[in-house]
């Protein structure tokens, strides 16, 4: 089974008290106590010196790139907030992982059925996803809604008697054509 590990520590001050190489230890431990688990090096990621509350780092950005990609079934961390600092984001990040495909673990905090923590993750987890998926719906509302009173929206899908809609593109109002067939002197 392939692995991915990843570690990251923001400041020097955290980096003296758990540096990327402590992280990258356990994490090597633990992978090696699991009989065909196997790590290849350019599937360690680390960001030195960048922040849990950003979520813009090379490093976390190559993971979630090669899980997209299907180069590992695990993704190995010391602790939920080696991923993010903000609870939301951790969400976010877990669940992007295991729709690729990746397990996430975490050495410090693995997550079990019938824990109550790991219950209201998932609980959360729903929820965030779907105020995502109603953000996104009214997103689109809000955007036809605007293109309808611009008129670069037609607010129908069937042409009125005489006309011809295009067929690539129905409810462009630049697109619609007189109907020859039914359209007579």
């Amino acid at each position: 089974m392939k692995i991915a590990m990843y570690s990251r520590v923001s400041t020097t001050r955290q980096a003296q008290q758990q540096t990327i190489e402590q992280q990258i230890k356990r994490l090597t431990q633990e992978i090696e106590k699991h009989a065909g688990w196997e790590i290849e090096a350019e599937h360690i990621y680390q960001d030195e010196g960048y922040s849990g509350a950003t979520l813009n780092r090379p490093g976390l950005d190559r993971l979630r790139d090669d899980a997209g990609m299907a180069q590992f079934e695990i993704v190995l961390m010391t602790a939920p907030d080696r991923l993010a600092r903000k609870y939301v984001h951790q969400v976010l990040l877990v669940e992007e992982l295991q729709q690729k495909g990746c397990q996430v673990s975490f050495l410090e905090r693995p997550m079990k059925a019938d824990d109550p923590h790991d219950q209201l993750l998932l609980q959360i987890r729903g929820a965030v996803a779907e105020y995502e998926r109603n953000l996104i719906a009214e997103r689109m509302r809000r955007g036809r809604q605007a293109k309808l009173r611009a008129g670069t929206l037609l607010p129908w899908t069937t042409a009125p008697y005489g006309y011809i809609l295009d067929a690539e593109r129905p409810r462009d109002p630049s697109r619609v054509q007189i109907d020859p067939v039914k359209y007579h002197h």
